[in-house]
């Protein structure tokens, strides 16, 4: 069966893995790309059983900045043609400017940020032939907030993956390519290992329960979106709520705001 493809990176775990089982229940084969090549053997192994689809792991990591030309090269060496790309990878990187190395902070930019964009615009060209693509670029609510002390660099790159993810939406209509579309998964608190990993978890657990959301809902949000040709969803009615507060608020108010509880999930040591 000539079954379409979705490459997802960031798989092994959390909101990528997600990706990967509802990609893989609606009959899509699927490349599942992230560093930790036992945990996406095993969700590979998972999904294969479940869902009767072909899974290829290509474990990489993309904070290396080689990675991205490699991962394609892998793909097209095995003749594999992505028709739908997700940039889910990501990390959080604790502490403040001040307390970090560069070192530190050009990885999170290679991941977060010049990752994606250089995968979409090695994968865009070979999707707009084939007159079909979808791109998810899970960005955060974050991207909405006003900056906060600690993770310094965080909303930062959400925001530019929201903007980023408009124009690639908005060029595609322009050039009319009807059947391609980009959208910016924007999600709030979510049920991940993110929290564990970034070493925020005992303070996230201090916030209010009606802020969280699960993973399924939100990856469900993301393809309905992109399927749609929406260039951004926030997930949640929580979150447009709060979507919608940063935008009509005075900014000095928000940025009051964000500064009153940004240490309850931002780290600053």
């Amino acid at each position: 069966m000539n079954r379409r493809l979705c490459l997802i990176t960031g798989a092994s775990a959390g909101i990528g893995a997600e990706f990967a089982r509802q990609y893989a229940a609606l009959g899509w084969n699927l490349v599942l790309t992230a560093r930790r090549e036992d945990r996406l053997q095993a969700l590979a192994d998972d999904i294969r059983a479940r869902y009767n689809v072909d899974v290829t792991v290509i474990a990489e990591d993309l904070a290396d900045p080689a990675a991205p030309a490699r991962l394609v090269a892998a793909l097209d060496g095995k003749g594999l043609a992505v028709d739908a790309l997700v940039n889910n990878a990501g990390y959080g990187l604790p502490g403040t400017f001040f307390s970090t190395t560069w070192a530190d902070q050009a990885a999170f930019l290679q991941v977060l940020y010049t990752a994606p964009i250089e995968l979409t615009h090695r994968l865009l060209p070979g999707m707009a032939s084939r007159q079909y693509g979808r791109i998810i670029n899970v960005a955060s609510l974050a991207g909405y907030a006003a900056g906060s002390a600690g993770h310094t660099l965080y909303g930062s790159v959400k925001a530019g993956l929201i903007k980023f993810s408009e124009s690639i939406n908005a060029e595609c209509e322009a050039l009319g390519h009807t059947n391609l579309h980009c959208t910016a998964l924007c999600p709030g608190f979510t049920f991940s290992e993110f929290h564990d990993v970034n070493g925020t978890r005992e303070a996230t657990k201090q916030m209010p329960q009606w802020l969280w959301m699960e993973a399924a809902p939100v990856v469900a949000a993301g393809i309905e979106a992109v399927n749609r040709g929406q260039p951004v969803v926030v997930p949640g009615g929580a979150n447009k709520l709060l979507a919608t507060l940063t935008r009509i608020l005075p900014e000095p108010l928000g940025r009051a705001m964000v500064r009153a509880q940004s240490s309850r999930y931002r780290r600053m040591d």
